[in-house]
């Protein structure tokens, strides 16, 4: 089950990034850097809503969800080992301070 949601987690992050690099940017022609009629607003024009945002968003969704998905059987698995539970550590033998010798006197 794990494997799977892993291999649509990575399909969907995939796809993601296409989606996400075909969209074109708000109002990111010429004329809204040099105080066009595009830039007067304050997150740019709302246009309709197209097949390509419509797609960014339901990726957003399964990756969220498979992202939860993943980090809750991440925490909740039980065979997992720490790679540090089987050393045990043995306190540390430390030496008394030395104390610099003083300077004979004359």
């Amino acid at each position: 089950m794990i494997i799977l949601i892993t291999i649509i987690h990575v399909l969907v992050s995939l796809f993601l990034i296409i989606v996400v690099l075909l969209q074109s940017g708000q109002s990111g022609d010429v004329a809204a850097a040099f105080g066009g009629m595009g830039s007067q607003t304050a997150f740019g024009p709302r246009g309709a809503t197209t097949a390509l945002s419509k797609a960014t968003t339901w990726s957003i969704v399964i990756f969220m969800l498979t992202s939860i998905t993943l980090s809750i059987a991440a925490s909740r698995k039980t065979t997992s080992r720490s790679v540090l539970q089987g050393i045990s550590s043995a306190p540390a033998k430390s030496a008394p301070a030395q104390t610099p010798a003083a300077p004979a006197q004359k």
